[in-house]
């Protein structure tokens, strides 16, 4: 008899299930595709950031105050909010935003020279792009240098891409652990070498500083457009 009355029910639920998962997976599969490079935009002109744990974080070099807008992307496309630049200290700026950005965590491990980490950018198209580079040093600089890659050759608009590091034990994640902030051309030996200067976990730390309230902001926004 049980069976008779919930069989009509079982079988509803069980053609639902499959949609039910479906629909969960989409947006599981939007949620979780991680995109942490930002574009800063404002009327002084636009630059690279990044969405970190701790908050948005980017140079300042055309976006040092006043109301700005910054472009993220989603798995279902691009996102832009207003918001008001924070000074962080040390030449880092932050924003706080209504909505949760694609946020990714940051590591203080500093990369020996002759490593590999990986470059991700923004093209002012909106194409983003990413490419592996090396850890260079030289005792005249205090910091990080990487290698320049071709595409990275006279490109302003990319000055704030991000450098990650990659976990040992699982390549697909990846941690923040600085944003190129420039170029820097050395002499050595007569031969002029020019390579990417870097604002890394020397100075990221005062982001984490300066977010004290990290645990106690606002909740978040959730809107349809960024589901």
């Amino acid at each position: 008899m049980l069976s008779h009355v919930f069989g009509p029910r079982l079988t509803l639920l069980r053609l639902l299930l499959p949609c039910m998962a479906l629909l969960a997976a989409g947006c599981t599969g939007t949620r979780s595709a991680q995109n942490p490079t930002l574009r800063v935009l404002s009327e002084r002109g636009t630059e690279l950031g990044v969405a970190t744990v701790f908050g948005p974080v980017f140079l300042g070099r055309n976006t040092a105050s006043g109301y700005v807008q910054i472009e993220s992307v989603y798995g279902d496309g691009p996102s832009i909010e207003s918001t008001v630049v924070e000074p962080v200290g040390g030449g880092l700026y932050t924003a706080e935003t209504e909505i949760r950005l694609p946020e990714i965590p940051i590591t203080f491990r500093k990369p020996r020279p002759g490593e590999t980490v990986l470059l991700k950018g923004r093209d002012p198209d909106g194409k983003d792009w990413e490419e592996e580079v090396s850890v260079r040093t030289d005792e005249r600089v205090y910091g990080i240098l990487l290698d320049v890659p071709t595409r990275m050759d006279d490109r302003p608009d990319q000055i704030g891409a991000g450098i990650y590091q990659r976990d040992p034990t699982d390549q697909n994640k990846i941690y923040l652990i600085g944003l190129v902030s420039g170029r820097v051309s050395l002499s050595k030996a007569g031969e002029l070498k020019t390579y990417l200067a870097v604002a890394g976990p020397e100075t990221l730390w005062r982001l984490v500083v300066h977010r004290r309230d990290q645990n106690r902001r606002r909740p978040w926004v959730y809107r349809e457009d960024i589901l």
